[in-house]
């Protein structure tokens, strides 16, 4: 499992203080990039390489509220996925006390920039054995 860390910053929240939604899929994002890249794929070279990543599907569910200066642990793996697609699931705590503040799921294709299809492959192939 990966961990990625942040912190919710007034950009991030609204008038109370309080993080937007969309926030959290930023977050999910900054994550998996990280982990990616952590584990020797970069997102620039699969890019040049002409591979587009587009997400295909999101399931989050929100059981907390962040907050303005909270400190953020992402953490990220790979559930099980299908050969032309791979889903991360990722969640998303409180850096002291752990306790969850969402759970997501979010599944990725590749897709050839020239032709606009899909892949038959993912680029990272074995990030799925990575949890």
């Amino acid at each position: 499992m990966h961990k990625f860390e942040t912190r919710v910053y007034w950009a991030d929240t609204d008038t109370y203080g309080v993080a937007w939604h969309g926030t959290y899929l930023r977050w999910c994002e900054q994550a998996r990039t990280a982990f990616c890249e952590d584990n020797g794929y970069n997102m620039k070279e699969i890019e040049k390489g002409g591979i587009a990543l587009p997400v295909i599907n999101i399931e989050i569910k929100y059981k907390k509220s962040a907050r303005l200066h909270d400190n953020l642990i992402i953490e990220t793996s790979v559930a099980p996925s299908k050969k032309i697609s791979m889903t991360f699931k990722q969640v998303i705590k409180l850096k002291e006390t752990d306790e969850v503040l969402s759970e997501a799921n979010i599944e990725v294709v590749a897709v050839d920039v020239k032709t606009e299809k899909i892949c038959r492959k993912m680029p990272f192939e074995n990030l799925k054995n990575i949890n």
